[in-house]
Protein backbone atom coordinates (compact mmCIF):
# COMPACT_ATOMS: atom_id res chain seq x y z
CA UNK A 1 0.00 0.00 0.00
CA UNK A 2 0.87 3.84 -0.87
CA UNK A 3 1.95 6.06 2.62
CA UNK A 4 -1.06 7.45 3.52
CA UNK A 5 -1.32 11.39 2.86
CA UNK A 6 -1.05 12.96 6.04
CA UNK A 7 -0.94 16.26 7.95
CA UNK A 8 -0.10 16.74 11.95
CA UNK A 9 -1.68 20.01 13.39
CA UNK A 10 -0.25 20.37 16.45
CA UNK A 11 0.72 22.45 19.34
CA UNK A 12 4.48 21.27 20.80
CA UNK A 13 4.62 20.29 23.56
CA UNK A 14 6.13 17.44 24.90
CA UNK A 15 3.21 15.03 24.11
CA UNK A 16 3.11 16.40 20.66
CA UNK A 17 7.18 16.03 20.67
CA UNK A 18 6.63 12.81 20.50
CA UNK A 19 3.95 11.83 18.65
CA UNK A 20 5.95 14.00 15.54
CA UNK A 21 8.81 11.80 16.51
CA UNK A 22 7.06 8.81 16.00
CA UNK A 23 5.36 10.07 12.65
CA UNK A 24 8.73 10.73 11.56
CA UNK A 25 9.42 6.99 12.42
CA UNK A 26 7.11 5.49 9.71
CA UNK A 27 7.89 6.99 6.50
CA UNK A 28 6.15 3.95 4.97
CA UNK A 29 3.42 4.23 6.54
CA UNK A 30 2.89 8.50 6.16
CA UNK A 31 3.58 10.84 3.24
CA UNK A 32 3.71 13.33 5.81
CA UNK A 33 2.87 16.33 3.52
CA UNK A 34 3.31 19.20 6.38
CA UNK A 35 3.31 20.19 10.27
CA UNK A 36 1.29 22.86 10.71
CA UNK A 37 1.25 24.91 14.16
CA UNK A 38 -1.36 26.48 16.87
CA UNK A 39 -0.92 28.13 19.81
CA UNK A 40 -2.16 26.05 23.00
CA UNK A 41 0.41 23.86 25.36
CA UNK A 42 2.69 26.87 24.22
CA UNK A 43 2.86 30.41 22.44
CA UNK A 44 2.57 30.32 18.41
CA UNK A 45 6.04 31.23 18.11
CA UNK A 46 7.29 28.24 20.20
CA UNK A 47 4.57 25.76 19.05
CA UNK A 48 6.23 26.86 15.47
CA UNK A 49 9.70 26.98 16.41
CA UNK A 50 9.67 23.66 18.13
CA UNK A 51 7.86 21.77 15.47
CA UNK A 52 11.22 22.62 13.37
CA UNK A 53 13.57 21.70 16.59
CA UNK A 54 12.46 18.67 16.11
CA UNK A 55 12.43 17.86 12.44
CA UNK A 56 16.16 18.68 12.65
CA UNK A 57 16.23 15.96 15.46
CA UNK A 58 14.53 13.64 13.31
CA UNK A 59 16.93 14.63 10.66
CA UNK A 60 13.57 15.38 8.91
CA UNK A 61 14.19 18.75 7.28
CA UNK A 62 11.98 17.89 4.15
CA UNK A 63 8.89 18.33 6.06
CA UNK A 64 7.20 21.64 5.83
CA UNK A 65 6.55 23.45 9.12
CA UNK A 66 3.69 25.77 8.70
CA UNK A 67 2.58 28.46 11.97
CA UNK A 68 -1.16 28.60 12.01
CA UNK A 69 -3.72 31.01 14.68
CA UNK A 70 -2.09 32.48 17.53
CA UNK A 71 -5.45 32.61 19.77
CA UNK A 72 -8.78 30.75 19.80
CA UNK A 73 -11.55 31.75 17.86
CA UNK A 74 -13.88 33.91 20.40
CA UNK A 75 -11.63 33.47 23.99
CA UNK A 76 -8.35 34.33 25.19
CA UNK A 77 -5.91 31.87 25.14
CA UNK A 78 -4.61 29.67 27.31
CA UNK A 79 -1.28 27.90 27.98
CA UNK A 80 -0.11 25.11 29.66
CA UNK A 81 3.47 26.08 30.62
CA UNK A 82 3.01 24.05 34.43
CA UNK A 83 2.60 20.93 32.31
CA UNK A 84 5.02 21.76 29.37
CA UNK A 85 7.44 24.23 30.83
CA UNK A 86 8.55 27.74 29.67
CA UNK A 87 9.88 26.21 26.00
CA UNK A 88 7.08 23.55 26.07
CA UNK A 89 9.47 20.96 25.59
CA UNK A 90 10.82 20.94 29.33
CA UNK A 91 13.17 18.53 30.22
CA UNK A 92 15.52 18.90 26.67
CA UNK A 93 17.03 21.56 25.44
CA UNK A 94 17.32 21.58 21.42
CA UNK A 95 19.59 23.55 18.85
CA UNK A 96 17.72 26.74 17.47
CA UNK A 97 15.95 25.73 14.37
CA UNK A 98 18.04 26.76 11.26
CA UNK A 99 15.15 24.96 8.40
CA UNK A 100 13.17 28.00 7.29
CA UNK A 101 9.30 28.68 8.53
CA UNK A 102 7.06 28.21 5.76
CA UNK A 103 5.50 31.89 4.73
CA UNK A 104 2.43 30.74 3.98
CA UNK A 105 -0.57 30.44 7.26
CA UNK A 106 -1.08 27.12 8.34
CA UNK A 107 -5.01 27.68 7.19
CA UNK A 108 -4.24 28.85 3.35
CA UNK A 109 -1.90 25.20 3.24
CA UNK A 110 -5.12 23.21 4.73
CA UNK A 111 -7.34 24.59 2.32
CA UNK A 112 -5.27 24.70 -0.28
CA UNK A 113 -4.01 20.88 0.39
CA UNK A 114 -7.61 19.77 0.81
CA UNK A 115 -8.65 21.04 -2.13
CA UNK A 116 -5.88 19.71 -4.74
CA UNK A 117 -5.39 16.40 -3.24
CA UNK A 118 -4.54 13.72 -5.24
CA UNK A 119 -5.98 11.15 -2.72
CA UNK A 120 -7.46 12.02 0.22
CA UNK A 121 -5.89 13.03 3.41
CA UNK A 122 -5.42 12.53 7.28
CA UNK A 123 -5.69 15.16 9.65
CA UNK A 124 -4.11 14.57 12.95
CA UNK A 125 -5.31 17.37 15.14
CA UNK A 126 -3.35 16.85 18.42
CA UNK A 127 -3.86 20.54 19.85
CA UNK A 128 -6.68 23.00 20.22
CA UNK A 129 -8.53 22.87 16.54
CA UNK A 130 -8.48 26.80 15.61
CA UNK A 131 -6.80 25.87 12.57
CA UNK A 132 -8.51 23.49 11.58
CA UNK A 133 -11.68 25.30 12.20
CA UNK A 134 -11.00 28.56 10.41
CA UNK A 135 -10.14 26.59 7.54
CA UNK A 136 -13.49 24.61 7.14
CA UNK A 137 -14.90 28.30 7.85
CA UNK A 138 -13.40 30.00 5.07
CA UNK A 139 -13.46 26.78 2.81
CA UNK A 140 -16.08 24.00 3.55
CA UNK A 141 -15.72 22.37 0.46
CA UNK A 142 -12.05 21.79 1.65
CA UNK A 143 -14.23 18.69 2.76
CA UNK A 144 -14.07 16.84 -0.17
CA UNK A 145 -10.03 16.49 0.46
CA UNK A 146 -10.50 14.77 4.10
CA UNK A 147 -10.24 10.98 4.49
CA UNK A 148 -10.55 11.52 8.32
CA UNK A 149 -9.80 13.49 10.91
CA UNK A 150 -8.48 11.78 13.86
CA UNK A 151 -8.33 14.20 17.25
CA UNK A 152 -6.86 13.66 20.37
CA UNK A 153 -9.36 16.07 22.39
CA UNK A 154 -12.28 15.73 24.96
CA UNK A 155 -13.03 13.31 27.69
CA UNK A 156 -16.50 11.17 28.52
CA UNK A 157 -15.41 11.40 32.20
CA UNK A 158 -13.50 13.92 33.95
CA UNK A 159 -11.73 16.73 32.25
CA UNK A 160 -7.73 17.85 33.00
CA UNK A 161 -7.96 21.63 33.15
CA UNK A 162 -11.50 21.86 34.29
CA UNK A 163 -13.41 18.70 36.04
CA UNK A 164 -15.27 19.16 33.06
CA UNK A 165 -13.32 19.76 30.42
CA UNK A 166 -10.64 18.26 28.88
CA UNK A 167 -7.38 21.12 27.42
CA UNK A 168 -7.21 20.92 23.96
CA UNK A 169 -11.51 21.15 23.62
CA UNK A 170 -11.68 23.93 26.50
CA UNK A 171 -8.73 26.10 25.10
CA UNK A 172 -10.93 26.72 21.56
CA UNK A 173 -14.72 25.18 22.83
CA UNK A 174 -16.22 26.99 19.70
CA UNK A 175 -13.23 25.74 17.39
CA UNK A 176 -14.43 22.18 18.98
CA UNK A 177 -18.01 22.31 18.11
CA UNK A 178 -17.32 23.52 14.24
CA UNK A 179 -15.12 20.84 13.88
CA UNK A 180 -17.58 17.78 15.18
CA UNK A 181 -20.16 19.67 13.43
CA UNK A 182 -18.59 19.55 10.14
CA UNK A 183 -20.18 16.24 8.74
CA UNK A 184 -16.45 15.18 8.53
CA UNK A 185 -15.42 11.12 9.25
CA UNK A 186 -14.06 11.98 13.03
CA UNK A 187 -12.00 9.46 15.23
CA UNK A 188 -11.53 11.24 18.65
CA UNK A 189 -9.38 9.91 21.59
CA UNK A 190 -9.84 11.73 25.22
CA UNK A 191 -8.50 11.49 28.52
CA UNK A 192 -10.52 8.24 28.84
CA UNK A 193 -8.11 6.57 26.71
CA UNK A 194 -4.48 8.36 27.20
CA UNK A 195 -4.79 7.72 30.68
CA UNK A 196 -4.83 4.22 30.04
CA UNK A 197 -1.22 5.01 28.28
CA UNK A 198 1.07 5.84 31.05
CA UNK A 199 4.93 5.73 31.45
CA UNK A 200 5.76 3.35 33.67
CA UNK A 201 9.08 3.10 35.44
CA UNK A 202 9.41 -0.38 33.08
CA UNK A 203 8.22 1.58 29.48
CA UNK A 204 10.78 4.57 30.49
CA UNK A 205 13.81 2.35 30.67
CA UNK A 206 13.28 0.76 28.12
CA UNK A 207 13.19 3.67 25.87
CA UNK A 208 16.39 5.00 27.56
CA UNK A 209 18.22 1.14 26.40
CA UNK A 210 17.48 2.07 23.01
CA UNK A 211 21.00 3.63 23.21
CA UNK A 212 19.93 6.65 20.66
CA UNK A 213 19.75 10.29 20.77
CA UNK A 214 16.10 9.84 19.94
CA UNK A 215 15.35 7.62 22.49
CA UNK A 216 17.81 9.60 24.87
CA UNK A 217 15.68 12.48 24.19
CA UNK A 218 11.89 11.01 25.00
CA UNK A 219 13.34 9.72 27.86
CA UNK A 220 14.31 13.18 29.19
CA UNK A 221 10.95 14.59 28.02
CA UNK A 222 9.12 12.04 29.68
CA UNK A 223 10.97 12.24 33.26
CA UNK A 224 9.63 15.85 33.42
CA UNK A 225 6.15 15.37 32.08
CA UNK A 226 3.34 15.13 33.34
CA UNK A 227 3.41 15.00 37.01
CA UNK A 228 0.50 17.23 37.57
CA UNK A 229 -1.45 14.21 35.62
CA UNK A 230 -0.09 11.53 38.12
CA UNK A 231 -0.65 13.27 41.28
CA UNK A 232 -4.67 14.63 40.15
CA UNK A 233 -5.44 11.49 38.52
CA UNK A 234 -3.46 8.75 40.60
CA UNK A 235 -1.80 7.22 37.49
CA UNK A 236 1.09 5.27 37.62
CA UNK A 237 3.19 7.67 35.61
CA UNK A 238 2.80 10.84 32.62
CA UNK A 239 0.01 9.75 30.40
CA UNK A 240 0.72 10.01 26.24
CA UNK A 241 -1.60 11.72 25.23
CA UNK A 242 -1.01 12.89 21.04
CA UNK A 243 1.38 9.77 20.29
CA UNK A 244 -2.18 7.68 20.95
CA UNK A 245 -3.52 9.66 17.76
CA UNK A 246 -0.24 8.56 15.42
CA UNK A 247 -0.43 5.13 17.27
CA UNK A 248 -4.05 4.55 16.41
CA UNK A 249 -3.19 5.44 12.63
CA UNK A 250 -0.59 3.18 12.38
CA UNK A 251 -2.26 -0.32 15.03
CA UNK A 252 -5.82 0.48 15.04
CA UNK A 253 -6.02 -3.00 16.27
CA UNK A 254 -4.71 -1.42 19.27
CA UNK A 255 -7.89 0.33 20.03
CA UNK A 256 -11.52 0.24 20.27
CA UNK A 257 -14.34 2.47 20.57
CA UNK A 258 -18.06 2.56 19.58
CA UNK A 259 -19.83 5.60 17.04
CA UNK A 260 -21.54 7.98 19.16
CA UNK A 261 -23.14 11.37 18.77
CA UNK A 262 -20.71 14.60 19.69
CA UNK A 263 -21.43 17.78 21.09
CA UNK A 264 -19.02 20.47 22.86
CA UNK A 265 -20.14 22.41 24.95
CA UNK A 266 -19.64 26.32 24.00
CA UNK A 267 -22.21 28.36 26.04
CA UNK A 268 -21.94 27.09 29.79
CA UNK A 269 -19.24 28.48 32.73
CA UNK A 270 -18.99 25.56 34.43
CA UNK A 271 -18.94 22.95 31.70
CA UNK A 272 -17.64 25.13 28.97
CA UNK A 273 -15.91 22.86 26.64
CA UNK A 274 -17.25 19.40 27.60
CA UNK A 275 -17.51 16.34 25.46
CA UNK A 276 -21.07 15.39 25.35
CA UNK A 277 -21.30 11.83 23.73
CA UNK A 278 -23.97 10.14 23.53
CA UNK A 279 -23.33 6.06 22.75
CA UNK A 280 -26.89 5.82 22.14
CA UNK A 281 -26.93 7.14 18.45
CA UNK A 282 -30.31 8.26 17.43
CA UNK A 283 -32.50 9.56 14.14
CA UNK A 284 -32.52 13.03 15.35
CA UNK A 285 -28.87 12.30 16.80
CA UNK A 286 -27.00 10.33 14.40
CA UNK A 287 -23.31 9.45 15.19
CA UNK A 288 -20.94 11.68 14.05
CA UNK A 289 -17.28 10.63 15.45
CA UNK A 290 -15.54 7.15 16.04
CA UNK A 291 -14.67 7.73 19.62
CA UNK A 292 -12.05 5.76 21.02
CA UNK A 293 -12.83 3.62 24.34
CA UNK A 294 -9.58 1.35 24.86
CA UNK A 295 -5.75 1.14 24.31
CA UNK A 296 -3.49 -1.90 24.48
CA UNK A 297 -0.58 0.64 26.13
CA UNK A 298 1.35 -2.63 26.17
CA UNK A 299 1.27 -2.62 22.50
CA UNK A 300 1.26 1.11 22.20
CA UNK A 301 4.57 1.77 24.21
CA UNK A 302 6.48 -1.58 22.20
CA UNK A 303 5.20 0.53 18.82
CA UNK A 304 6.21 3.41 20.00
CA UNK A 305 10.24 2.24 21.17
CA UNK A 306 10.12 -0.27 18.11
CA UNK A 307 9.95 2.82 15.78
CA UNK A 308 12.55 5.05 17.58
CA UNK A 309 15.16 2.42 17.57
CA UNK A 310 14.93 2.80 13.67
CA UNK A 311 15.33 6.97 13.83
Amino acid sequence: MLPRPLIIDCDPGVDDAIALLLAFASPDEFDLLGITTVAGNVPLALTQANARRLCHLAQRTDVPVYAGCPRPLLRPLITAEDIHGSTGLEGVVLPEPTMALQAQHAVAFLMEQCMTAMAPITIAALGPLTNLAVALIQCPAMAKGIDQVVIMGGALGLGNITPAAEFNFYVDPHAAKVVVDAGLPLTILGLDVTHQVVTTAERLAALETLGTPLGQTVAALLRHYGQDDVERHGLAGPPLHDPCVIAYLLCPDLFTGRPMHVDIETEGTLCLGRTVANARPTETLPANAMVIETADAEGVYALLTERLGKL
